[in-house]
């Protein structure tokens, strides 16, 4: 999806309604009776199905991928008065040679740009991911260390894919991490959506024991996000979920897929400004951002996600043989929902993924049939996430890696290219 630079808001708060949680506080909030340790994750992480990640590997002053990473770019005050200027330049947003994505936000203006308020007097960057991956539900994660300082605001966040068609704050609005530099032991986790998107929206915040700052050392912030459910955890130590119950009878708008977006805001209405008290640069240093599977990866039915995050479909959920399967947005429907049977079969809407005519050469379509026990319809996902098609040998294939929704799937002589693998 592409949005014009400066209609997707920055978080738009006086915060009035964040409650300050300590993480014994927190654990008492949820019911929980002792805290997780410091670096715990949740028992069932291990069993999810890793679906996109970056690690930031590669040299010096090199640029985040480009295929996973776009910016967003101007000084315009993104919703909230902020005053820097967001930059595609590798001097705001490039990797540091030791495994991490730096985003620095500098002060000066070498390029001259303007700010809503005149000269710009910084320069930062924010990275999403709207036009290369999203994703609906699942466990998204970034290990970082934040920055330090008045008027600075590091942020980890997602917005619903729809935002160019409903607009904001209808296609909801999850912060997985926030910080403002006049709280350096605080991070806050909220949602936003239509009737509680100022205010702070609704959400709870999380304060390292012992007086220790965000600062001081990377930590691993999460969300869960399920059917109704959105949980929020640091270092694994969960702090809030809300449901649906929580959001004051308003709609919950949680349920389609998501993009991520990374950035360092300087100053606005919620931090304040920099002070003299404020060094520059001030860097958010990301060691990895990894998105797992919506379903746990434990069961034997449920999406089949691909290039893109996108799902396996069929296409106008036919039942007809021969109905094409595609890739296209997961959306949770029936056409979406598929089961590996100990036959080997891979089967939804009561059919079979089936090989068009059991050929065997590159390109050749595959559909939904009816199951009949033939090599067309034999399918094993292997260790390495390929789907294959042992009469072909080939792979599940999505062809010139093309990720629009309505694109039919093939299968491909084994590449282990991306558009090749697939996830449960």
């Amino acid at each position: 999806m592409s949005t014009p630079p400066e209609t997707i808001p920055t978080r738009r708060r006086t915060k009035v309604r964040i409650l300050a949680l300590t993480a014994v506080a927190a654990a008492a909030a949820i019911g929980l009776t002792a805290l997780p340790s410091a670096n715990a994750e949740p028992e069932d992480v291990q069993a999810m199905q890793l679906v996109w990640s970056d690690e930031f590997d590669g040299p010096a002053g090199t640029a985040p991928d480009p295929a996973k990473w776009k910016y967003d770019i101007g000084g315009g005050g993104w919703g909230n008065n902020e005053h820097q200027y967001y930059t595609s330049s590798t001097d705001n947003a490039a990797l540091d040679g030791g495994g991490n994505l730096a985003i620095t936000a500098r002060e000066g203006n070498p390029a001259g740009h303007q700010c809503w308020y005149g000269p710009c007097e910084y320069t930062s960057a924010r990275l999403l991911t709207a036009e290369t991956f999203t994703q609906q539900y699942g466990r998204f994660e970034a290990r970082m260390q934040i920055p330090r300082g008045q008027g600075i605001w590091p942020a980890f966040w997602m917005l619903g894919d729809d935002i160019g068609q409903v607009g904001w704050p209808q296609s909801g609005e999850i912060d997985i991490m926030e910080n403002i530099g006049s709280e350096p032991s605080t991070v806050h986790g909220t949602v936003h959506g239509p009737g509680y998107s100022g205010a702070g929206g609704i959400g709870n915040s999380y304060t390292l024991p012992g007086g220790e700052q965000f600062a001081d050392g990377f930590h691993t912030f999460a969300v869960d996000w399920e059917p109704g459910s959105i949980t929020w955890s640091v270092d694994g130590n969960v702090y809030s979920t809300l449901t649906p119950d929580d959001v004051g009878g308003n709609e919950w708008v949680f349920d389609h897929p998501f993009f991520m977006i990374m950035n360092v805001a300087v100053g606005g209405n919620w931090p304040g400004y920099p002070d003299g008290s404020t060094q520059f640069p001030q860097t958010l240093l990301v060691d990895y951002v990894r998105v797992y599977s919506g379903d746990g990866g434990g069961s034997t039915g449920g999406e089949i996600t691909g290039l893109a995050g996108k799902c396996v479909d069929v296409r106008s959920s036919g039942t007809d043989d021969g109905t094409p399967v595609q890739l296209y947005h997961c959306n949770g429907t029936g056409a979406q929902q598929w089961t590996f049977e100990s036959d080997g079969t891979v089967r939804a809407l009561g059919k079979c993924l089936d090989v068009s005519g059991g050929g065997t050469a590159d390109g050749t379509k595959v559909q939904l049939w009816t199951c009949n026990g033939t090599g067309a319809q034999q399918w094993v996902l292997s260790g390495a996430n390929d789907l294959v098609n042992p009469q072909a040998d080939k792979c599940l294939d999505v062809p010139e890696s093309n990720s629009a929704d309505g694109t039919q799937l093939q299968i491909w002589t084994c590449a282990g290219t991306e558009n090749q693998k697939w996830y449960r």
